[in-house]
């Protein structure tokens, strides 16, 4: 009976009913959106440092886990490092961002290719001048750029020279040099990469440098991989907390905008009802049962939407944003989006369970 009466009551009102379920639907959408490009951004980098084929990195002082800017650490460190015992061979990197989420990376490309094993390039190849400058298959995507297209970076003009496989060092990388040159950061570096002569000598390599070089954040590449994550990286983890507040404060606004509406428009029905017979529990059983079905509707609705904001990502900016599909936040985007709606239909529902029977049924 009750669930006949739920059913009813949402196919009656159709336009209602479904601004409220999209509006839930966004709610959960924009949770598992953030979420997934959260994890997106931390996997790809993570992925890329991998790629770089280095058992340690050094990073600067006081440098958070997944920022750099600017190139503090003076390149004499390399060569001291380089000739620490077990060390086969270290090499610097610059980072220099740029607008946006995008950054340009300077690397010693006869270095890097001999600790990588280089670049897999899908057009073109290395460098042949000092304006040449090497993209990943996404940048080039987002950008619609091709080997001898000219782009603006840093305000200055650079040829594409090549376009790589996606998952070495970074998006845009230019000779290391000429980066120095053109930031006015001569014989500085962001970090540095380096590999031990021996996967035995890996922690002996390790121990050494950080006793010599206590000031400087240094991890096994196991190591700064695995701290790639949401709950490690404070500024991502509040970020979604906020966002989840939102959220939620919108969950309540639309429920409770909705099931008051409803409520006043079935001001003479909740006055039958109770004429007949129905308990305050049962009315305010309706109003949830209808309440947790938006909820539902809204949130599977949700997930759906998520597919389309993924695919926009990739199709439109898939250098700059990646967002994965993160199952295990499902449950958690509904439960939160659930909770938001119970909370909306309080209010409600102690109106509709108040009302008198008499004024009710007089109601117009």
């Amino acid at each position: 009976m009750i669930d006949k009466l739920v059913f009813s009551n949402l196919a009656h009102r159709p336009v209602r009913t479904t601004l409220s379920v999209l509006a839930i639907a966004v709610e959960v959408t924009m949770i598992l959106t953030l979420v997934g490009v959260s994890y997106g951004t931390l996997d790809g980098t993570s992925r890329r440092a991998r790629g770089v084929g280095a058992d340690i990195m050094i990073r600067p002082p006081g440098s958070s886990i997944i920022g750099l800017s600017g190139a503090p650490i003076s390149d004499k460190l390399v060569d001291f490092v380089a000739r620490q015992p077990h060390v086969a061979m270290a090499t610097g990197t610059m980072v220099q961002p740029l607008s946006g989420f995008d950054s340009i990376t300077g690397l010693d490309i006869d270095q890097f290719t001999k600790m990588s094993g280089g670049f897999h390039f899908l057009e073109g190849g290395t460098f042949q001048s000092d304006q040449d400058v090497l993209i990943d298959e996404y940048y080039a995507k987002e950008k619609k750029l091709h080997v001898g297209n000219k782009i603006q970076l840093i305000s200055h003009e650079w040829r594409v020279a090549g376009i790589f496989e996606s998952g070495k060092l970074a998006r845009i990388c230019v000779q290391l040099s000429v980066l120095q040159d053109l930031t006015v950061s001569d014989h500085r570096v962001s970090q540095i990469y380096l590999t031990a002569d021996s996967p035995d000598h890996i922690q002996e390599v390790l121990g050494n440098l950080r006793a010599r070089l206590p000031s400087y954040p240094i991890y096994t590449m196991e190591e700064f991989t695995s701290l790639l994550s949401i709950n490690s990286v404070g500024l991502l983890r509040n970020f979604i907390g906020v966002v989840i507040g939102v959220a939620v404060i919108v969950g309540f606004i639309v429920v409770f905008m909705s099931m008051y509406t409803a409520v006043l428009e079935r001001t003479r029905e909740i006055g039958i009802l109770k004429a007949v017979g129905a308990t305050s529990g049962f009315i305010l059983g309706l109003l949830v049962r209808e309440t947790m079905l938006l909820s539902v509707l809204g949130t599977v609705a949700g997930i759906l939407l998520t597919y389309v904001t993924q695919w926009l990502m990739k199709h439109a900016v898939p250098s700059s944003l990646t967002q994965e599909t993160v199952y295990f936040w499902w449950p958690i985007a509904g439960a939160i989006a659930i909770a938001g709606s119970l909370l909306g239909v309080v209010v409600p529902g102690i109106k509709a369970v108040k009302q008198d029977a008499t004024e009710a049924l007089s109601y117009e």
